[in-house]
């Protein structure tokens, strides 16, 4: 077949120019540098003495080369295809990986619990990895509509979200907690595209909510757990801040400060007295108080912003007595590994173990690392699935704080030249495919590196282009190279 003629004519530039003229090579090279990078990784992982060539097809590296050698021959066919497709089939390619996210629930083998792998015959693919791409597609062409706005109307973001969590939904069916978490990252792409701040701002704090409630349960402060007195007291500091700085009625905001800070003293008083109120009776009739001042003022000076901040009170509130329940009916192995990585249990045989392997791995290799297959815990297999997910950690004690630096550069100078291809882009679909290829990554890289060294939960993140796994590395070379194609197209049109 002759690629570079089906790369010309209406697909490429102008009399039949090579579409390959046009192809961002600082990435190409960029991903090349990744995945050789991440072959010899794996080989060093999985190394155990026998010296077993690194292209034999009886070790994860030879494995991983075969799927590597597949992944150009697709970046090859992705680079040909006219980018107008693309655009064209965004939905149906949507709801095709949506189908077969739905038949994989049922016809999936249960593997360590979940049931997310289908089994084609000596081969397995995790169809999540998939559907990445193809809600990026659907996404872009969303936002690509004509005078799509985002905060246009309330359906404008129904829309938005409807696409965002039928994959989400459907791979929490396959109990595949960590795949789901990944397309939270799309939220990112809405905020460059009008979404609020407000929305961001609001997942940080239930995240804030979440892990203080968790964390500090067992002291109590006038009658109530620590982490919920903590949190209330944040919530009414947060309501006379964003009275002062978001509303901007500095008159409303010092009669709430006059008013929380009057109660506290009173409490105070009736504590030296040993008259003591209970903590969620003192906290919800003062909150409730403010409350309802709030919602006079907003009636009568007809303020969204005064809406906006009840809400945020009412629904913190809300959500912090809900984590709890949420946290209660996660299962075992998730509540002990959220346990560990907040340090509220120390469990380094079972839950704790992998991540405290991996430091240990990390730690010892120093500044310049104990050289190539030379390292001790990843030989020895100290360190369990080393080779994928926690594939950090050999590349950590084999080539030390200087190999990791480079690799972590590496990972900056890729997101960075993606968001640089989005920035370019001259229509919504280019802009918003490219801010969804960065999201992945930035939220791939963040939380492998931040589980190997036990920053995050351990939720089965593989990092991209090294973690061994066919499947990770074919959806990030179709997310990858479908943006090629689409800049490609870009820069050929301008030539004409």
């Amino acid at each position: 077949m002759d690629f570079n003629r089906l790369a010309q004519g209406r697909s490429g530039g102008r009399d039949g120019e090579s579409i390959f003229k046009h192809v961002d090579w600082i990435t190409v090279i960029l991903y090349l540098l990744l995945v050789t990078a991440g072959v010899i990784s794996i080989y060093a992982a999985s190394y155990d003495y026998d010296n077993a060539s690194i292209f034999s097809f009886d070790e994860f590296s030879g494995k991983q080369i075969r799927w590597i050698g597949l992944s150009f021959l697709l970046g090859l066919v992705l680079i040909v295809v006219d980018a107008r497709m693309y655009e064209t089939y965004a939905y149906p390619i949507y709801l095709a990986m949506l189908c077969l996210l739905v038949v994989t629930i049922f016809i999936a083998p249960d593997i360590k619990g979940s049931r997310s792998w289908l089994v084609l015959g000596p081969m397995s693919l995790q169809p999540a990895e998939f559907a990445k791409f193809a809600t990026a597609l659907a996404l872009a062409k969303l936002f690509s509509g004509y005078n799509f706005n985002l905060n246009g109307s309330a359906k404008n973001y129904v829309r938005a979200l409807l696409i965002i969590f039928t994959p989400i939904i459907l791979i929490l069916a396959q109990k595949e907690t960590g795949s789901a978490l990944v397309y939270m990252a799309l939220f990112f792409v809405l905020y460059r595209e009008g979404m609020s701040g407000l929305v961001l701002f609001a997942a940080l704090l239930a995240v804030i909510i979440f892990v203080v409630a968790i964390k500090y349960t067992e002291t109590l402060v006038i009658g109530i757990p620590a982490g919920e007195f903590g949190i209330m007291c944040m919530i009414m500091v947060l309501v006379v801040a964003m009275l002062a700085f978001y509303v901007k009625r500095i008159e409303i905001a010092r009669n709430v400060l006059l008013w929380f800070a009057g109660t506290a003293i009173v409490e105070g008083v009736l504590s030296i007295w040993d008259v003591n109120l209970q903590g969620y009776v003192y906290f919800f009739s003062v909150i409730g108080v403010a409350m309802v001042y709030c919602l006079f003022e907003m009636l009568r000076q007809k303020s969204k912003a005064l809406m906006v901040t009840v809400i945020t009170a009412v629904l913190s509130l809300s959500f912090l007595f809900s984590v709890n329940l949420v946290f209660s009916n996660m299962m075992p192995h998730q509540q002990k590994r959220i346990k560990v990585a907040l340090s509220i249990e120390d469990d380094p045989r079972d839950a704790g173990y992998n991540v405290n392997q991996s430091k240990i791995a990390i730690g010892s290799g120093g500044a310049t690392g104990k050289g190539f297959l030379k390292g001790t815990q990843t030989k020895l297999k100290y360190v369990p699935e080393q080779h994928t997910d926690f594939i950090f950690c050999t590349i950590g004690e084999e080539e030390g704080f200087l190999g990791t630096t480079v690799v972590i550069l590496l990972f900056l100078i890729l997101i960075l030249r993606v968001i640089s291809i989005a920035e370019r882009q001259p229509t919504a679909f280019g802009r918003v495919y490219a801010y969804c290829v960065a999201s992945y990554l930035i939220f791939h890289f963040c939380i492998n590196i931040g589980m190997v060294i036990g920053l995050c939960p351990v939720i089965g993140i593989p990092l991209p282009f090294f973690s061994y796994g066919g499947s990770s590395l074919w959806g990030f070379t179709f997310l990858l190279f479908i943006l090629l194609r689409i800049d490609a197209s870009r820069r050929s049109r301008l030539t004409q």
